[in-house]
């Protein structure tokens, strides 16, 4: 296992090694107007009076660069100035360009209106979430960026230490340690572009039970039950991924996508990257209807993009990670996922999508499962320094006869060091009580919280945040609960590579 270990180390420290830029003004696949000198107005020939200096005007006529080695990359240039104006343009300065040379990327509309497309297809690269998930393309995109000859390097992570606390007779309290670290590489490939991407998480850590979440279910500490009222940890390895994509049209791609682990075309995008939510450590309680497959040991996906649509399909090992959480899985690709995307605006973002789950629950050998989900995400500046980001997600689970279903609201508001958060759920739980093929309970979850970050170095936070959470039991379960409302709650600190 250490020898696993060492290389996926060795495979996030690779992706996220700041280079150095390129410092030739020459900068593959933009497409940069310069300005035209205009031939100086003619004048009367006069024998008493010496020539004045000539006026020169400017046009927009552009210059074409070489686009071979980094398509889909422009920046457009300011208006010229008015003739009589100096034409001289000043010189450029290459450090106001974000991405290049490791300088920050927050968004890609700050990059000296640098517009990157994304690694599947020529749309702006902040339409990419988790996997091959989409969100809303004036979503947040924040990490370090840099150039190493045709390779961009971006790297981004959070750590969280989190104290939680959940009261009542099945309550807990504990501390841990969570989050990502994420490392990505890319370069041009033909007409489209390579990517390799790998992502750590410190979970395994917190030991095989996780940490208390009331109403939560799903997996198993020790392969025999099931974590109940617990949020499972995810593995050492959330994923190491390849994707290569062929531009087929000025708006259209084609896309190959393969994991281990990689995450299928289902749902939408990992709770931990919804930008309604990413700054709560809590886990959704609608984990397991929504997107427990973004840990997923064996995918491979094939898509199709058109303009703001995307059409994709895959297969996959559906079989959820076991109690081993340091190690690298494998199972047969004998399952299946069809998602179909909507970008209609750069503020929404649509997906439906329909899955057959060929034995995924460990405790439940030989038993499949159709699952269903539906979901928008929303993100926009609302005023001057305030965003606001939100989500509406649907799943079902079909199994044993049953359609369960789960719901979620998210939604954050953020302006300057601040970020406020929150989320509603509802779950049809058949998991809550050792009753085989038991009823399933409705239960529901609201929580809301806050952080404040600190910039403590050029490219890292230190955030101090916490979250109140109030939950929903129905008569037949509140006696186990200790009443109707139990309650949770978390605080913590975070650093965040931004």
């Amino acid at each position: 296992m250490k020898y696993v270990l060492i290389a996926g180390v060795s495979a996030l420290a690779f992706a996220a090694l700041p280079a150095r830029a390129a410092a030739q003004m020459s900068m593959p696949g933009m497409h940069m107007p310069m300005p035209e000198k205009k031939a100086a107005p003619k004048k009367k020939a006069t024998a008493k009076k010496s020539p004045k200096a000539k006026p020169v005007g400017a046009s927009s006529q552009p210059m074409p660069m070489d686009h071979s080695h980094m398509p889909g990359m422009q920046m457009p240039i300011p208006a010229q100035p008015p003739a009589g104006a100096a034409s001289a343009m000043p010189p450029m300065d290459h450090s106001q360009m974000g991405g290049m040379g490791g300088m920050p990327m927050e968004h890609a509309g700050h990059m000296g209106h640098m517009e990157m497309t994304g690694a599947l297809g020529p749309y702006p690269m902040e339409r990419e979430s988790s996997g091959t998930a989409w969100q809303p393309d004036a979503s947040e995109h924040m990490g370090l960026m840099s150039m190493s000859g045709d390779w961009m390097l971006m790297a981004h992570g959070t750590v969280n230490l989190v104290y939680d606390h959940q009261s009542g007779p099945r309550g807990d309290d504990k501390a841990f340690v969570s989050g990502m670290l994420m490392g990505m590489a890319r370069r041009p490939l033909g007409h489209g572009t390579l990517q390799f991407k790998a992502m750590l998480s410190p979970d395994p850590l917190m030991g095989p039970r996780g940490y208390p979440l009331l109403l939560a279910s799903g997996e198993t500490a020790n392969g025999r039950d099931r974590l109940i009222d617990r949020q499972h940890p995810h593995d050492l390895f959330m994923e190491l991924s390849a994707s290569v994509s062929q531009d087929i049209g000025g708006k259209s791609s084609a896309f190959l996508y393969a994991g281990l682990p990689g995450e299928p075309a289902f749902g939408p995008p990992a709770f931990m990257h919804r930008e309604a939510i990413m700054d709560s450590p809590e886990a959704p309680i609608t984990h397991h209807w929504l997107d427990s497959t973004h840990i997923t040991f064996g995918v491979l996906t094939a898509g199709l993009v058109l303009d703001r649509v995307k059409i994709e399909a895959s297969r996959f090992n559906a079989r959820e990670p076991d109690q081993h959480r340091w190690d690298i899985e494998t199972g047969p690709l004998d399952s299946t996922a069809v998602r179909v995307s909507w970008n209609p605006t750069r503020t929404l973002s649509l997906q439906g999508s329909w899955g057959h789950f060929v034995d995924p629950e460990q405790l439940e050998p030989g038993v499949d499962q159709k699952r269903w989900s539906a979901s928008a995400l929303y993100a926009d500046d609302i005023a001057t320094g305030w965003k606001l980001a939100g989500t509406l997600a649907w799943g079902r689970k079909v199994s044993h006869g049953h359609k369960d279903d789960g719901f979620a609201a998210e939604a954050s508001l953020k302006h300057a060091d601040w970020s406020f958060f929150g989320r509603g759920e509802m779950t049809e739980n058949r998991e809550l009580t050792e009753v085989e093929d038991g009823p399933a309970y409705r239960v529901g979850k609201v929580s809301l919280g806050a952080v404040r970050d600190f910039r403590v170095a050029e490219h890292l936070s230190l955030g101090l945040g916490g979250l109140f959470a109030v939950n929903f039991v129905p008569d037949p379960l509140a006696s186990l609960y200790g009443g109707h409302n139990p309650t949770g709650a978390m605080g913590f600190v975070r650093l965040k590579l931004d």
